[in-house]
């Protein structure tokens, strides 16, 4: 696609129509190659470094393209979307998307944790089973997870082959419950040194913590924290007139 010269008789800034032009251009799958740098930019358009820099940093600002030391600009293309508001497997997200979605188990083991043991409203010296896995896509690290579930029901799980599985079909295999409500709370951070290395995130690449807990009628079954890689995977939410949303106190 060849570039659309701006309009200089706009009331609307130059930088902004430079970022609506290159948005529009990325959507439709251009600079697969590498973006363009600066120089080349304004030499495209015609216009200052100063227009295409704040065209870029806006860019930048939305998460469009990201800088990244020794390559410049990149464009930040995640791979997966996943809805809010519904009960998903990321197993089934990925795999939809017509990417193999493979595990890598870091622990599987019984423990006793009162932070999780808390979620799950049990005594916080009961036995749970912990299930760690790195979420691979493609082969490619996706997400560090991990799920804490009571022992009696989830006792059958330390036996699974979680190579290429889902945790709730493990569950509705063991004919134990399987989670139909819960929340979730999404929070972007700077993961651990253990959770960039499995990842291969640099130190300052931000990714999201998901917590989620999962109840089957009302009772807590499954306590679970994700750390999710933010240049894969992103989340998306629908939304009506007529519907309305607050600001609540945090989740306990």
């Amino acid at each position: 696609m060849a570039p659309t010269p701006l309009d200089r008789t706009s009331p609307m800034p130059l930088w902004a129509q430079l970022e609506h032009e290159l948005r529009s251009r990325l959507e439709a799958g251009e600079f697969e190659d590498g973006f363009p740098t600066d120089l080349q930019l304004t030499e495209s358009y015609g216009v200052s470094r100063h227009t295409v820099r704040e065209a870029v940093r806006h860019l930048n600002k939305t998460g469009v393209l990201r800088r990244e030391r020794g390559r410049g600009t990149v464009v930040n293309r995640s791979e997966f979307e996943q809805s809010l508001g519904t009960l998903y497997s990321l197993f089934q997200s990925v795999e939809s998307a017509g990417t193999e979605q493979t595990s890598e188990v870091l622990r599987l083991d019984i423990v006793r944790d009162s932070v999780a043991a808390s979620h799950l409203s049990i005594d916080e010296t009961s036995e749970l089973v912990l299930l760690e896995r790195l979420r691979l896509a493609g082969g490619a690290p996706l997400a560090v997870d991990r799920a804490w579930l009571p022992m009696p029901s989830a006792a059958p799980l330390l036996d699974v082959d979680w190579s290429h599985t889902a945790l709730y079909a493990e569950l509705a295999k063991a004919g134990a419950p399987v989670p139909n409500q819960g929340w979730e709370r999404l929070t972007p951070i700077i993961p651990s040194a253990g959770d960039r290395k499995h990842l291969k995130l640099g130190k300052t690449d931000a990714a999201f913590f998901l917590e989620r807990l999962g109840s089957r009628d009302g009772g807590p079954v499954e306590w679970r924290t994700t750390v999710i890689r933010g240049d894969r995977y992103r989340f998306v939410t629908d939304w009506s007139a007529g519907s309305r949303s607050e600001l609540r106190p945090s989740a306990v």
